[in-house]
Protein backbone atom coordinates (compact mmCIF):
# COMPACT_ATOMS: atom_id res chain seq x y z
CA UNK A 1 0.00 0.00 0.00
CA UNK A 2 1.50 3.59 -0.86
CA UNK A 3 0.47 4.69 2.32
CA UNK A 4 2.97 2.95 4.30
CA UNK A 5 5.37 2.06 0.79
CA UNK A 6 9.09 1.17 2.51
CA UNK A 7 11.76 2.16 0.32
CA UNK A 8 15.61 1.76 1.18
CA UNK A 9 17.32 5.70 0.11
CA UNK A 10 21.37 5.15 -0.65
CA UNK A 11 23.18 8.47 -0.47
CA UNK A 12 26.53 8.11 -1.84
CA UNK A 13 27.14 11.27 -3.59
CA UNK A 14 29.86 13.00 -1.51
CA UNK A 15 31.61 11.39 1.44
CA UNK A 16 29.03 10.49 3.29
CA UNK A 17 27.87 7.04 2.68
CA UNK A 18 23.94 7.12 4.14
CA UNK A 19 21.73 4.54 4.10
CA UNK A 20 18.10 4.86 5.25
CA UNK A 21 14.64 3.21 5.17
CA UNK A 22 11.35 4.74 5.14
CA UNK A 23 7.63 4.15 5.48
CA UNK A 24 5.87 6.62 3.68
CA UNK A 25 7.73 10.14 4.58
CA UNK A 26 8.74 8.91 8.01
CA UNK A 27 12.87 7.91 8.62
CA UNK A 28 12.85 4.47 10.23
CA UNK A 29 16.29 4.19 10.62
CA UNK A 30 19.72 5.91 9.40
CA UNK A 31 23.27 4.97 9.30
CA UNK A 32 25.93 7.13 7.78
CA UNK A 33 29.34 7.53 7.95
CA UNK A 34 30.82 11.14 6.81
CA UNK A 35 34.45 10.02 6.03
CA UNK A 36 37.51 11.72 4.33
CA UNK A 37 38.11 8.71 2.39
CA UNK A 38 35.80 7.88 0.60
CA UNK A 39 34.85 3.74 2.04
CA UNK A 40 31.68 3.69 0.46
CA UNK A 41 32.37 0.27 -1.61
CA UNK A 42 33.61 -1.64 1.86
CA UNK A 43 30.83 0.57 3.82
CA UNK A 44 27.34 0.51 1.86
CA UNK A 45 26.11 -3.51 1.89
CA UNK A 46 27.06 -3.44 5.23
CA UNK A 47 25.08 -0.55 6.03
CA UNK A 48 22.10 -1.95 3.99
CA UNK A 49 22.40 -5.20 5.93
CA UNK A 50 22.45 -3.47 9.33
CA UNK A 51 19.64 -0.71 8.39
CA UNK A 52 17.10 -3.64 7.80
CA UNK A 53 18.46 -5.90 10.61
CA UNK A 54 17.61 -2.83 12.90
CA UNK A 55 14.52 -1.79 11.22
CA UNK A 56 13.46 -5.37 11.25
CA UNK A 57 12.86 -6.00 8.06
CA UNK A 58 14.04 -8.22 5.04
CA UNK A 59 14.70 -7.58 1.28
CA UNK A 60 11.54 -8.70 0.67
CA UNK A 61 9.46 -5.94 2.35
CA UNK A 62 11.26 -3.03 0.20
CA UNK A 63 8.75 -1.19 -1.94
CA UNK A 64 11.19 0.14 -4.03
CA UNK A 65 14.76 1.79 -3.70
CA UNK A 66 15.92 5.52 -3.89
CA UNK A 67 19.02 6.50 -4.86
CA UNK A 68 20.82 9.96 -4.41
CA UNK A 69 21.74 10.95 -8.59
CA UNK A 70 24.36 13.55 -8.60
CA UNK A 71 26.13 15.81 -9.38
CA UNK A 72 28.57 14.72 -7.11
CA UNK A 73 31.36 12.36 -7.21
CA UNK A 74 32.13 10.06 -9.83
CA UNK A 75 33.14 7.20 -7.91
CA UNK A 76 30.52 7.90 -5.04
CA UNK A 77 27.38 8.42 -7.64
CA UNK A 78 29.20 5.23 -9.51
CA UNK A 79 28.88 2.66 -6.30
CA UNK A 80 25.94 3.88 -5.16
CA UNK A 81 23.84 3.76 -8.38
CA UNK A 82 25.64 0.20 -9.30
CA UNK A 83 23.94 -0.90 -5.90
CA UNK A 84 20.79 0.68 -6.08
CA UNK A 85 20.35 -1.10 -10.02
CA UNK A 86 22.03 -4.32 -8.67
CA UNK A 87 18.92 -4.08 -5.75
CA UNK A 88 16.30 -3.57 -8.20
CA UNK A 89 17.01 -6.19 -11.01
CA UNK A 90 17.38 -9.00 -8.32
CA UNK A 91 14.50 -7.96 -6.10
CA UNK A 92 11.93 -6.41 -9.23
CA UNK A 93 11.58 -3.17 -7.12
CA UNK A 94 11.39 -0.36 -9.14
CA UNK A 95 14.29 2.10 -9.19
CA UNK A 96 13.72 6.08 -8.15
CA UNK A 97 16.10 8.78 -8.54
CA UNK A 98 16.85 12.00 -6.34
CA UNK A 99 18.20 14.96 -7.45
CA UNK A 100 21.23 15.49 -4.54
CA UNK A 101 20.93 19.37 -4.33
CA UNK A 102 17.52 18.95 -3.62
CA UNK A 103 17.83 16.85 -0.93
CA UNK A 104 20.32 18.87 0.57
CA UNK A 105 18.02 21.98 0.62
CA UNK A 106 15.01 19.46 2.62
CA UNK A 107 17.85 20.16 5.49
CA UNK A 108 17.21 23.68 5.99
CA UNK A 109 14.06 25.72 6.86
CA UNK A 110 13.90 29.30 5.43
CA UNK A 111 10.91 32.04 5.68
CA UNK A 112 9.34 33.83 2.48
CA UNK A 113 11.15 35.61 0.19
CA UNK A 114 14.64 33.60 1.11
CA UNK A 115 16.32 31.35 -1.01
CA UNK A 116 18.68 28.11 -0.54
CA UNK A 117 21.42 27.45 -2.78
CA UNK A 118 22.97 23.91 -1.69
CA UNK A 119 26.52 23.71 -3.17
CA UNK A 120 29.06 20.94 -3.98
CA UNK A 121 32.70 21.16 -4.18
CA UNK A 122 34.01 20.72 -7.54
CA UNK A 123 37.19 21.50 -8.14
CA UNK A 124 39.47 25.27 -8.33
CA UNK A 125 36.48 27.73 -8.28
CA UNK A 126 33.94 25.63 -9.80
CA UNK A 127 30.90 24.20 -7.93
CA UNK A 128 27.61 22.43 -8.45
CA UNK A 129 24.92 24.80 -7.56
CA UNK A 130 21.25 24.57 -7.72
CA UNK A 131 18.79 27.51 -6.06
CA UNK A 132 15.45 26.50 -4.31
CA UNK A 133 12.62 28.42 -2.65
CA UNK A 134 10.96 28.43 0.47
CA UNK A 135 8.74 25.24 -0.72
CA UNK A 136 12.30 23.40 -1.99
CA UNK A 137 10.94 24.00 -5.49
CA UNK A 138 13.92 24.19 -7.78
CA UNK A 139 13.20 28.02 -9.33
CA UNK A 140 17.01 27.91 -10.99
CA UNK A 141 18.80 24.47 -12.61
CA UNK A 142 21.53 22.48 -11.57
CA UNK A 143 24.52 23.83 -12.99
CA UNK A 144 28.27 23.24 -12.36
CA UNK A 145 29.91 27.11 -11.87
CA UNK A 146 32.50 29.11 -11.35
CA UNK A 147 31.69 31.72 -8.31
CA UNK A 148 32.70 34.81 -8.47
CA UNK A 149 31.52 38.41 -6.87
CA UNK A 150 28.59 38.41 -8.96
CA UNK A 151 27.08 34.79 -8.39
CA UNK A 152 23.71 34.24 -6.99
CA UNK A 153 23.33 38.67 -6.89
CA UNK A 154 19.49 38.09 -8.75
CA UNK A 155 18.79 36.17 -5.70
CA UNK A 156 20.80 38.12 -2.83
CA UNK A 157 19.23 41.63 -4.10
CA UNK A 158 15.68 40.04 -3.25
CA UNK A 159 15.72 37.78 0.19
CA UNK A 160 18.74 36.11 2.29
CA UNK A 161 20.56 33.58 0.47
CA UNK A 162 21.62 30.29 2.44
CA UNK A 163 24.38 28.78 0.35
CA UNK A 164 24.98 25.16 2.19
CA UNK A 165 26.92 22.26 1.62
CA UNK A 166 31.03 21.47 1.00
CA UNK A 167 31.31 24.42 -1.61
CA UNK A 168 29.98 26.98 0.60
CA UNK A 169 33.48 27.24 2.04
CA UNK A 170 34.50 28.99 -1.31
CA UNK A 171 31.48 30.94 -1.77
CA UNK A 172 32.32 32.61 1.70
CA UNK A 173 35.45 33.84 -0.06
CA UNK A 174 34.09 35.79 -2.89
CA UNK A 175 30.20 36.57 -1.99
CA UNK A 176 29.89 39.69 0.15
CA UNK A 177 26.64 41.14 1.69
CA UNK A 178 24.52 41.08 4.62
CA UNK A 179 22.10 38.70 2.47
CA UNK A 180 24.58 35.54 2.37
CA UNK A 181 24.68 33.02 5.09
CA UNK A 182 27.18 30.24 4.97
CA UNK A 183 26.54 26.71 6.45
CA UNK A 184 29.68 24.33 5.39
CA UNK A 185 28.88 21.31 7.34
CA UNK A 186 25.80 20.28 5.39
CA UNK A 187 26.31 16.90 3.72
CA UNK A 188 23.37 14.96 1.36
CA UNK A 189 22.60 12.58 4.06
CA UNK A 190 19.21 9.88 3.02
CA UNK A 191 17.68 10.91 5.92
CA UNK A 192 16.50 13.80 3.55
CA UNK A 193 16.02 11.75 0.87
CA UNK A 194 12.58 9.66 2.40
CA UNK A 195 9.92 12.95 1.63
CA UNK A 196 10.87 12.88 -2.12
CA UNK A 197 11.22 9.54 -2.64
CA UNK A 198 7.75 8.73 -0.78
CA UNK A 199 5.98 11.48 -3.45
CA UNK A 200 8.05 10.20 -6.52
CA UNK A 201 6.70 6.56 -5.26
CA UNK A 202 3.06 7.68 -5.59
CA UNK A 203 3.46 9.64 -8.61
CA UNK A 204 5.39 6.27 -10.32
CA UNK A 205 7.95 8.28 -11.16
CA UNK A 206 10.32 5.35 -11.30
CA UNK A 207 13.14 5.02 -13.90
CA UNK A 208 14.57 2.38 -16.09
CA UNK A 209 16.61 0.30 -14.20
CA UNK A 210 18.67 -0.89 -17.37
CA UNK A 211 19.77 2.63 -18.80
CA UNK A 212 19.45 4.66 -15.86
CA UNK A 213 22.84 6.72 -15.11
CA UNK A 214 23.85 9.14 -12.86
CA UNK A 215 24.20 12.95 -13.23
CA UNK A 216 27.73 13.45 -13.72
CA UNK A 217 27.84 17.03 -15.13
CA UNK A 218 30.31 15.51 -17.24
CA UNK A 219 30.12 17.86 -19.64
CA UNK A 220 31.50 20.76 -17.82
CA UNK A 221 34.87 19.19 -16.93
CA UNK A 222 35.39 18.84 -20.73
CA UNK A 223 34.38 22.53 -21.11
CA UNK A 224 36.81 23.99 -18.53
CA UNK A 225 39.68 21.67 -20.16
CA UNK A 226 39.26 22.55 -23.09
CA UNK A 227 39.35 26.16 -22.35
CA UNK A 228 42.77 25.86 -20.31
Amino acid sequence: MAAMAIILNLETATTNCSVSISKGTEVVFLKENNAINYSHSEQLHIFIREALEEASLSFSDLDAIAVSMGPGSYTGLRIGVSAAKGLCFSLDLPLISIPTLESMAYQVAITEGEFIVPVLDARRMEVYSAVFNVHKNEIRETRAEIIDENSFQEFSSKGKVHLIGSGAEKCQDVLKGDNFQFNTQIVPSAREMATIAFNKFQNKDFEDVAYFEPYYLKDFVLQTKKKS
